[in-house]
Formats: structure tokens, sequence, C-alpha cells
């Protein structure tokens, strides 16, 4: 259901194995990537979490065959039901690591809605994406919160009302993916991008991504001054900070970095 694979570098891929059903998410594989993200980001040794589909499809969404049975149960239930998905969208959108969404095929629904949460996504050139939800009678309600402010408002009308599917150009364009590449470039083009990753000092990188949320959340620079000018200076003086400057000033690697050779 959720193969996890970790690495000498401390990189975790989390493969979404269902393939029965084109890898789509029910409640036990939810709560599995919420379970389990939830434990990496308590592990200060790992690096960054790679999320992939088996297979040629990242993930199809929802079950269909899942949802149909959720259409019998209470209101109630459902609504118990939705706060799982969102549940999980939180933990990944708000895991302290970096998180890489290696988009093997196609994004559909939910799945699309999981790039929202992501902080960087590289896709084949032959994925498709869709916010699919309305042409079931349904709306992209959970993923809302995270899609439109990647996409932005225009794109979020236009691609929730009609359910389109678009290819992967598209959605870099829209800023839901960063990179696209050939099908056959995938692992060299992720591989490439953990490595950038992994220059970054993991302490740093962990005080980067609520600084990137509270900058966000508003446009006052007054309200995030004393946060910013607190971070910078904690950094500074720390030891990966000093770390970081004793290895630029000597010329060499700092500890965190691998080996290149």
């Amino acid at each position: 259901m959720l193969t996890v694979d970790r690495d000498p570098r401390g990189v975790v891929t989390l493969t979404f194995d269902r393939p029965a059903t084109r890898n789509a998410f029910d409640a036990a594989l939810m709560e599995a990537l919420t379970a389990t993200m939830r434990e990496l980001g308590d592990d200060a040794e790992v690096r960054a979490v790679v999320l992939t589909g088996s297979g040629r499809v990242f993930s199809a969404g929802a079950d269909l065959g899942w949802m149909g049975a959720m259409a019998g149960y209470s209101f109630e239930q459902n609504v118990a039901d939705s706060r799982v998905f969102e549940a999980m969208l939180r933990t990944v959108h708000d895991a302290p690591m970096p998180v890489v969404a290696r988009v093997n095929g196609h994004a559909l629904g939910g799945a699309a809605g999981l790039l929202g949460c992501v902080d960087i996504a590289v896709a084949v050139k032959s994925a498709r994406f869709g916010f699919t939800e309305s042409r079931l009678g349904l709306a992209p309600a959970m993923i809302s919160a995270y899609v439109q402010p990647r996409i932005g408002l225009a794109a979020t009308r236009r691609y929730f009302l009609t359910g389109e599917r678009f290819d992967a150009v598209r959605a870099q364009q829209l800023g839901l993916v960063h990179e696209v590449c050939d099908d056959d470039a995938l692992d060299s083009t992720v591989d490439h991008l953990l490595g950038e990753l992994l220059l970054g000092a993991p302490q740093a990188q962990r005080a980067i991504k609520p600084l990137i949320a509270a900058v966000a959340a508003t446009s006052d620079p007054d309200a995030t001054e004393q946060l910013r000018v607190e971070l910078i200076s904690r950094l500074r003086v720390g030891p990966e900070g000093q770390e970081g400057l004793a290895a630029f000033f000597d010329h060499r690697r700092p500890r965190w970095a691998p080996d290149p050779g």
C-alpha cells in the first residue's frame, strides 16, 4: 500500500503502491501516509522525503470504489472521513523537512491537490493533471486551500470549474510543478534536485519552511519582523551557521554536505 525506502543520505522515498486502483487514495493509504510523514518529521536524520507512485501512474486521486461506499454513509461519517484526507494534506504541507513529488505519471483529483502541499514537484512530460471533481458532481473542497495559493485565483476558477485535464507543460506554467523532464530522465532529474537540497543545512531548512509560511500569511512586513530578526540571529550563532561560515572561508564543504566523490 505504502512502501518506505530510506537511503544512506537520509532521503526517504514513499511509494503509493496500489496498482489495481492506479495508486488511488483510500482511508488506509491516507492514514498510512499521515502516520509515516509524522514519524519522519520527528526524525532529525531525515533530510528529504520523496513521494511517488508505483508503475506508470503517480495517483488517480480518490479510490472511486471507496468513495462510492462513502456515498451511502451519513453526513457525519463523511465529515469524519474528509478530516482523514485533510490530515494527510496538512501533514505533507507542514512537514518540517523538504518534500519532493516525483510525478511519474498522471496525477488527478486529490493527487493533483497533493502537489499543492509539497515543496518541489518534478513531473514527466507524459503526465496529465486535472481537478476532476466537478465531473463527478463533487467539489475539490479539501485541496482548494493548498492548490489555490499555488496556481492563483484565475487558474483555480478555470480548472476547478471545468475539471479539464492538462499536460505537464501547463502544470509547470501554472506553478503546480516546478520542473518537467523526459520520462527516461525522471530519476536523474530528481536525484540532481536532491543533491542540491542536501547541500543545504538540515536545521536551517527546517527553519526556512515555517518562515515561508509566516511570510505568505501576511503582506505586512511588520507582522513578521520579529520572527525574521530572531531567526537569522539565532541561525548565525547556532552550530550550523558557524560551521557554514567557517567552511566558506576555509574553502571546504560544510560537514552536513555529502561527499561529491
